[in-house]
């Protein structure tokens, strides 16, 4: 299955494209991961340029909010990274940060970039050249760190 890439700012987002992203996020970080938070947090979601992989039939199986630096971080970042459970299994995690890294550079320029991971995933995060800068903190119950790719 192949997987379309479009990234854009919030204002250009369709209401369609803008439903499946936050029904995304729902479905993997409130309901899956039974983490009840304000998804929505106010901040971020319209200086972010959103990252959508979608398959043939327009499923959204892949998204990613993408920052500048200054933002969530002193450097550009990466966050909100969600892989449809329709999605997962069949490499879709990679090529979405795979695309994620390469956006950041188009857009902002060659630079580091900052995320905040969940723990569980850190050996998938180093696999793109990111490492870990902070101890292990909780946010919203779930174990994270702090990590940057130069």
């Amino acid at each position: 299955m192949k997987i379309s890439w479009s990234c854009c700012k919030f204002n250009e987002l369709s209401n369609n494209d803008l439903y499946k992203i936050l029904a995304l996020r729902t479905a993997i970080f409130i309901v899956e991961q039974n983490c009840p938070f304000q998804d929505q947090d106010g901040k971020k979601d319209f200086e972010a340029y959103h990252l959508q992989g979608h398959n043939e039939t327009g499923e959204l199986l892949g998204y990613a909010r993408l920052l500048p630096a200054g933002e969530a971080y002193a450097q550009a970042s990466i966050g909100r990274v969600a892989t449809s459970i329709a999605g997962r299994g069949s490499g879709y995690g990679k090529q979405l940060l795979v695309e994620a890294i390469s956006q950041i550079h188009q857009i902002f320029g060659k630079q580091p970039i900052k995320i905040g991971a969940q723990y569980y995933l850190k050996s998938f995060y180093e696999s793109f050249g990111f490492y870990q800068t902070s101890e292990i903190y909780l946010e919203d119950g779930i174990k994270h760190i702090e990590m940057l790719r130069d």
